[in-house]
This record gives structure tokens, C-alpha cells and sequence, in this order.
């Protein structure tokens, strides 16, 4: 295989099962995840270093063999996982084969390019803060991130103790919906009723909403007219801080000693992240968590298992390669708070691709309850047909 899209950080071939639901398909691993005999990079050299060779392949990578999956190589990852834009200043950007003017996303950037680009049939990524979502509405695949702990992480780089969850790209429903049984996910309930937040479709820019109509009118065509609501009373700005600071704290203690130990020569923008979760003190952290406990419980009551919210998954599509650091800090602020609903509730965001902006993709994202991921997936399959 020729890695056209600089997806792959190296390749290599594992076989799967003779049979199974990913019998015949190819797939990619965001390396952070253990193969073994081969060390997890995670995106930064000084990592790899330091780190061994693993003994045995992670459970989430063991499942995907098992179901009859074929494993070519491991996927470029921001460092640590740090980061939404996909550019890594160790090994490059991968490239957005969907409008290559634009950045493909992160965390999971590897993973994303390479479903984008053809190279693979699915591949694996993780979700924190948005890893797997953001890449998957830019490069115009679909990208889901799963319900908090439903599919094991052991044997994977832990980033934070409470948002890291599993997720996957593929280019159709059939094929999302194929991993979801290699990871034995039940079928969950059917979805009957669509909820509109329009505190986050506020955040879309209109010609984001525009292109998203269609999207939504095929969803509305099968279950009714979704019912408007506002999601957040406190406003989205702070539960986008609650989540900062959260996630910031909790990135700091799994991985500050690390950190401090090592002195890893970090791009710019995630040095920065670094030094900024380095400040975050306990009280602070502690009134956070408190907040994230009341937002969780507050959305879980919203969206009850026959319910599901339809939003955009981004404020527009993605960031050229060429815009400034300086020119994303608005693009991230609205992205954090179109994204953080899931993160801070645990619930499952499936991304869709559904219509375009100025050549970018844009992607329709449905959230629903807990164990609802392919319930989910059933749902969306429906904007396969929209116009």
C-alpha cells in the first residue's frame, strides 16, 4: 500500500479471523493504542523513547482482529492527543483528501485521513474532547464516539480519568455499524423523537446550517419534526470552561509527571495546553468536577433512550492549512462548545457526512443516551440518502 495522505506513522500486516463482521476489511489503529511487539508513539518522539514495547495487543484492537478485521499500520495522532487541528510538529499533517486546502482534524488524524483517503475500509481513533468527531465532519467521513466506558481502554495512552472513550471512522453506515458488532454493542432502542438544541446550532455558521437543511429535513422525514430546545441555562460558554478545566486538570495528573520528567520538546500549541493545565489548582479542578456531575445529570434527563439531538458537528468546516494560530482561537471557543455536551455527559455523538461549505465537508451529528451507539448508527443511516 502507498500512504497517499500521510496517515500512517508505519505499516505492517496483521491478519484477523477468517470470519467474522469485518471479515475482508482493512483497518488502521491511532497509535496510541498497544500492538504488540511495537511501542505506542502517540505522536511525540520523546514518548516512544521512553516507553516499551507492548506485550499484547489492547482489547479494542484484539476485538477488531477477532471479528475477521486486517490491521495495516498505525495512524498519525496530535501529540498526546492534544489537539483538534491534526498538525503535528514531529511528523507532519495528514492530508484532508476531501479539500486538501484544509487541515484533517485531530486528534485521530491518521485514522480520519486514511478512511478519507481510501487507504483503509475503517479505522480506529479515541474521542476525548472531540478526536474522532471533529476529523470525521472535516474529511467528510463518519466518526463516532462511544458511550463512556462501553468498550474497554486498557491497553491504550490514558489522556484523562473521565472522557476518553473509543471511537472509529468508516465512509458508510454499514460498515460503522459492522465495528459496533465486532465490539459487541447491542442494538439499543429505536429512536422516536428528535431534539433540536438551538443554544448549539446558534454556534453554526449559517452557511453551516444551510448546507445541514437537507440533513435534517431526511431525519424530520422519518420521526417528525424535531422540537426546539435549549440545552444550557448557564449558556455553553461555561459549560465549555467546565469542561476546559476539567479535562485540563485531569490531562495534567495522569500525565504531568511524565511531563516534568522529560521535558519532551512539544509544538508550540501543545507546550502551551501543557503549561496552562499545569496551573489549574485542586479547588478549582474540585469546583469543576462538581459542575460536570450536575451538567451530566441535567442532559441525561434531556435526552432519554427514545430520544435523540440532531446539532451540527462543527461551526463550518475546517480550518485552511494556511490560517494563523492566531486566526483558530474563535473557531476552537464554538467547536468546544458544540462538543463538550457529549464529554461532559458520556453520551455517544455520531458524526454524519451531509453537505459541503466553500468545498469543505460538513457533518450532521445525532447524540443520544447512553448505549444508544447503534441505535445511532441506525438512525443516521437514513442521511445516506439525503440530497
Amino acid at each position: 500500500m502507498k500512504d497517499t495522505a500521510n496517515a500512517f506513522i508505519e505499516t505492517f500486516t496483521l491478519d484477523g479471523a477468517d470470519t467474522g463482521p469485518l471479515a475482508g476489511l482493512r483497518f488502521g489503529v491511532k497509535d496510541l493504542y498497544d500492538v504488540a511487539g511495537r511501542v505506542a508513539g502517540c505522536g511525540n518522539p520523546e514518548w516512544k523513547r521512553t516507553h516499551s514495547e507492548a506485550r499484547a495487543h489492547a482489547p479494542a484492537v484484539q476485538s477488531l482482529l477477532d471479528a475477521g478485521g486486517r490491521l495495516i499500520g498505525k495512524t498519525h495522532t496530535d501529540e498526546l492527543a492534544y489537539s483538534l487541528m491534526g498538525a503535528n510538529a514531529h511528523y507532519g499533517t495528514p492530508l484532508n483528501s476531501a479539500d486538501p486546502r484544509r487541515v484533517p482534524g485531530g486528534s485521530s488524524s491518521g485514522s480520519a485521513a486514511a478512511v478519507a483517503a481510501g487507504l483503509v475500509d475503517f479505522a480506529l481513533g479515541s474521542d476525548t474532547g472531540g478526536s474522532v468527531r471533529l476529523p470525521a465532519s472535516f474529511c467528510g467521513i463518519w466518526g463516532i464516539r462511544t458511550s463512556f466506558g462501553a468498550i474497554s481502554l486498557d491497553g491504550a495512552m490514558p489522556f484523562t480519568h473521565s472522557f476518553d472513550t473509543v471511537g472509529w471512522f468508516a465512509r458508510d453506515a454499514a460498515t460503522m455499524d459492522s465495528v459496533a458488532q465486532a465490539y459487541a454493542l447491542g442494538p439499543g432502542q429505536p429512536v422516536r423523537h428528535l431534539l433540536l438544541p438551538v443554544d448549539i446550532w446558534a454556534r453554526a455558521s449559517a452557511g453551516t446550517i444551510a448546507a445541514l437543511a437537507p440533513g435534517l429535513a431526511r431525519l424530520e422525514a422519518c420521526l417528525g419534526p424535531a422540537r426546539p430546545i435549549r440545552l444550557s441555562d448557564e449558556g455553553l460558554d461555561s459549560w465549555r470552561e467546565t469542561f476546559r478545566i476539567c479535562q485540563a486538570s485531569e490531562i495534567w495528573d495522569v500525565h504531568g509527571n511524565w511531563v516534568s520528567r522529560n521535558t519532551p520538546g512539544f509544538g508550540p500549541g501543545i507546550r502551551d495546553r501543557f503549561e496552562i493545565a499545569a496551573q489549574i489548582d485542586a479547588d478549582e479542578a474540585e469546583a469543576a468536577q462538581a459542575e460536570k456531575r450536575e451538567i451530566a445529570r441535567h442532559v441525561r434527563a434531556t435526552v432519554p433512550p427514545d430520544c435523540a439531538l440532531v446539532l451540527p458537528t462543527s461551526p463550518d468546516p475546517a480550518p485552511f492549512l494556511s490560517d494563523p494560530e492566531s486566526a483558530l482561537d474563535g473557531f476552537r471557543m464554538a467547536a468546544f462548545e458544540m462538543l463538550c455536551v457529549a464529554g461532559l455527559s458520556g453520551l455517544p455523538q455520531l458524526s454524519a457526512p451531509v453537505g459541503r461549505v466553500d468545498e469543505g465537508p460538513v457533518g450532521l451529528s445525532v447524540l443520544g443516551a447512553a448505549g444508544q451507539d447503534r441505535a445511532l448508527i441506525s438512525l443516521a443511516a437514513a442521511l445516506e440518502d439525503a440530497p
